[in-house]
């Protein structure tokens, strides 16, 4: 009897989910929102946003003139990583080049430096525009990196600054520093979100605005039967968004896929089923389209990208906006994303990432059950 009971119940979901399948093939725009949209924009974003820095304009005060500190100039710029825009004998010039933008940074050799590099003490300055704080540090870094190793090939010790203490540094989980590698797994995320609600949070809206809920309430199927029949369709829609967006990601930016497959997939899907409850939700408390496409937009754009740690470090936030973040549950996939994809995690580290997004998944489903009810009023 109970199975029997069973059988009827996920015969009624399965009907369910086959009627919101027909609606989506009618409506050819729903599929160009829910499959091409992310890749597009994840293309868009990768290589639109990026925080790495090259092309450096550098103004040059040789106040030495001579073939040492030419090839000293010739060597740092060799990599084009810093590009010359002036070239003059004055550091009040080259000052007023960082004070009018036109320059980044200046590299100033003082007169003797030749004679300095036979001695092997030879240094130089670096004067970095430290308006933008993320660009003044990669130059630092590079201006560093490249002047001593034109001192070696020079033959002398060259040095930006004589630091009293030296730290060797290994980058690990992304040695290139590239942008790409923290950004992608970040945008899939934020894109899967955005996508994801903004897709179900048209679905009951658009019965009701139809007159079809009518024909609903007529039927015996209950209030978690039409809930979840209603997700199925839109979760195998978000897997395939996850796996082509993931594909693009390794294709064109090269993100590596090291850690445990098992516990992306579970990710994925725990994060699809929360964001798909969160736009249903939506959609059975506004009953209208667009209301529920300005709330949907509203409560998935800005928090996934703000409180996430797409963008921003989570430890860097105040602390109110810390809190309000252990609610967003793009904060625990955009963690297991880049677990997964960047640090070779698996189920030993990322359960408790996985716990919130079930956690959130099963508090959107009691919730948007509850609150569709069978009546016209």
């Amino acid at each position: 009897m109970a199975s029997t009971r069973v059988n009827r119940r996920v015969g009624r979901i399965l009907a369910m989910a086959g009627k919101e399948v027909l609606h989506i093939r009618r409506d050819i725009r729903t599929l160009y929102l829910a499959l091409a949209m992310p890749v597009v924009m994840l293309v868009l974003f990768g290589f639109g946003i990026s925080f790495d820095v090259d092309h450096l304009e550098l103004a040059v005060v040789d106040q030495d003139r001579t073939d040492l500190s030419r090839e000293l100039v010739r060597q740092v710029t060799a990599s084009q990583e810093f590009v010359v825009v002036q070239d003059g004998t004055s550091p009040d010039e080259a000052v007023g080049a960082l004070r009018r933008g036109t320059a980044m940074s200046v590299l100033l050799i003082k007169k003797g430096f030749a004679e300095d590099v036979k001695r092997g003490g030879a240094q130089v300055q670096l004067l970095v525009d430290g308006a933008d704080g993320n660009s003044a540090t990669q130059a630092l870094a590079k201006a560093q990196a490249l002047v001593e190793m034109a001192g070696r090939k020079l033959g002398g010790s060259i040095q930006v600054a004589a630091p009293p203490l030296e730290a060797r540094v290994r980058t690990l989980f992304n040695p290139d520093a590239r942008s790409a590698m923290f950004l992608v797994p970040g945008l899939a995320a934020y894109l899967l979100a955005i996508v994801a609600v903004l897709i179900t949070a048209l679905t009951v809206a658009r019965e009701w605005e139809r007159g079809s809920m009518e024909q609903l309430f007529a039927t015996p199927v209950g209030r978690l039967e039409i809930v979840v029949g209603k997700l199925l369709p839109y979760l195998g829609i978000g897997l395939l968004q996850v796996l082509l967006v993931l594909t693009v990601g390794a294709w064109v930016f090269d993100v590596p896929v090291r850690g445990s497959l098992v516990a992306l997939s579970l990710g994925s899907v725990l994060f699809l089923v929360g964001m798909l409850g969160q736009g249903l939700l939506i959609s059975v408390v506004t009953r209208n389209q667009v209301v529920a496409t300005q709330v949907a937009t509203m409560t998935s754009v800005l928090p996934s990208m703000l409180l996430s740690g797409f963008i921003f470090p989570i430890e860097n936030l105040p602390p109110p906006l810390k809190l309000i973040s252990t609610l967003i549950p793009a904060r625990y996939y955009v963690a297991t994303l880049r677990g997964v994809l960047l640090r070779g995690n698996g189920l030993d580290v990322l359960w408790p990432q996985l716990v919130a997004l079930a956690l959130f998944a099963a508090l959107m489903l009691v919730v948007a059950t509850r609150r569709f009810q069978r009546r016209l009023d």
